[in-house]
């Protein structure tokens, strides 16, 4: 027999020890080849000072082993805790969160039965990025940052996926006509991989309509691909429309190493109790299984989990009024029904072959020609009005620039504003070099020379590009 497989493992806060002591427990019944290697993570550690929850021992074990199944934990509240969650993806690289959402109707009423999606979620960028500012007292900004690469990986695993799975179709959720740039440039990419996999359909939804069509008729969905925020909104959507975001399991998935869990939290009020749900953990097990090349045991667990529920063996979040069980009586349950299969509900099959990885990318081979275009000035100001502030811009523009609008909180205010805009305190004053002059660092330097020069307090720039002609940053009305 071949040695089994490491897998680090954290027991998390308030119920995590409970469900993970289950779900262990179901793993070992079931002849899952793991040796778990233990390690502390989460609140107790956040309150020895560690701001990130997990300490140089966990990230050892983590390297070594290649794969997490984690516990929920307890972030304590206060500042200056990091989520341990986001640490652990964008630091290990987990770009893609699959999160498979399905209606076990009738035996978990819902109003969907006929639901069984999966959503693909981009893990490490856009306004999770959480770079933040606060530049002025009226005003903070969050960035959202989208790259090509970022979002060509994703993309390419929900269609792996996809093919992988036996799935359909792949739909992408985003907001590109208000972000254009960089909602735009995810749905770009879309229709680009779209092309490679002419055996899978794919269409697109605006982000608004695409969460009422989920909530409303979520059968219509099969794979969904989308941003990181737009992801995390969706999936817990699409979970409690299925019947519970107590049964949803979550993979991260990186190019080496991968975490499995449960999306629900902590739930300190009723930890110690006995009476909460493994099965969103263990989902998230089996998951696990599957990627380390176990889909025996994977199917094997499943199954057994469908026919526990069907046969009404549920905790007290499944059966919504009815008899329930606790935490290790429906671990047993589930052990019993080891090599059995449901009735009712579909049972579960699992690919043996391995996911492909695909190395291709799609970015050109070349680097686009860039041009600098101007810059937009951004100040901070409490006490001019619309008009003053436009007059010593004006000035500062000098011979090599033109003053081209200003805007406020991204409302164009001049020229040609309105004066029932509401204002705050921050600023944009986009300038651009006038006809037959060329742009450059230093002209901008010594532009924001001249604005200082008139007493203006200039708190930050953002430079404007074309790339091989093309403009790159988002136009004011009028423009």
């Amino acid at each position: 027999m071949a040695d089994k497989r490491q897998i680090t493992v954290a027991t998390g806060d308030g119920i995590g020890p409970e469900i993970m002591e289950a779900t262990l427990h179901i793993l070992e019944q079931a002849g899952a080849e793991i040796e778990p290697e233990f390690i502390d993570v989460g609140e107790k550690v956040y309150l020895t000072g560690n701001s990130t929850g997990i300490p140089q021992e966990a990230w050892d074990s983590l390297r070594r082993t290649k794969v997490l199944l984690k516990a929920p934990i307890t972030t304590p509240q206060g500042g200056g805790y990091k989520s341990l969650n986001v640490t652990i993806r964008t630091a290990m690289g987990l770009y893609a969160n699959v999160r498979p959402c399905v209606s076990y109707h009738p035996v978990i009423e819902n109003k969907h039965p006929e639901m069984d999606l999966v959503i693909v979620r981009e893990n490490e960028e856009d306004l999770y990025s959480g770079i933040e500012h606060q530049q002025t007292p009226d005003v903070v900004q969050s960035l959202k940052l989208i790259s090509r690469p970022g979002s060509e990986r994703i993309i390419r695993h929900a269609f792996e996926y996809a093919r992988q799975n036996n799935r359909k179709k792949v739909s992408c959720l985003v907001k590109d006509n208000i972000m254009k740039l960089s909602d735009g440039l995810f749905h770009q990419v879309f229709k680009e991989i779209a092309a490679e996999y002419p055996d899978i359909e794919s269409n697109s939804y605006i982000v608004d309509i695409g969460m009422a069509r989920i909530a409303d008729s979520p059968e219509e969905f099969d794979v969904i691909v989308t941003l990181n925020l737009y992801g995390d909104i969706a999936s817990d959507i699409a979970a409690q429309i299925a019947g519970s975001v107590g049964l949803a399991g979550s993979a991260n998935i990186g190019d080496e190493i991968a975490m499995f869990e449960a999306i629900h939290g902590s739930a300190p009020d009723i930890a110690g109790k006995g009476i909460a749900n493994p099965s969103g953990l263990l989902h998230g097990a089996i998951m696990m299984l599957v990627h380390i090349g176990q889909p025996e045991a994977a199917e094997k667990i499943h199954n057994a989990w469908l026919k526990t529920i069907e046969d009404g063996m549920l905790t007290g979040d499944m059966a919504k009024g009815k008899e329930a069980v606790g935490t290790k009586e429906f671990a047993h349950a589930v052990v019993e029904r080891l090599g059995q299969s449901p009735s009712t509900l579909e049972p579960v099959t699992y690919s043996k072959a391995p996911m492909e990885k695909s190395e291709k990318n799609i970015r050109p081979n070349y680097i686009p020609e860039r041009e600098l275009d101007g810059t937009d000035v951004f100040l901070f100001n409490n006490t001019l009005t619309i008009d003053e502030i436009a007059e010593k811009l004006e000035r500062a523009a000098g011979s090599n620039h033109e003053f081209v609008m200003m805007t406020n909180r991204g409302v164009k205010v001049y020229p040609n504003g309105f004066s029932e805009t509401f204002l705050s305190d921050h600023w944009r004053c986009r300038f651009q070099p006038v006809e037959g002059v060329k742009e450059t660092q230093t002209e901008i330097r010594e532009l924001l020379a001249r604005i200082e020069s008139e007493d203006l307090d200039w708190i930050k720039i953002e430079n404007l590009y074309r790339f091989d002609g093309k403009i790159a940053y988002s136009l004011a009305q009028g423009q």
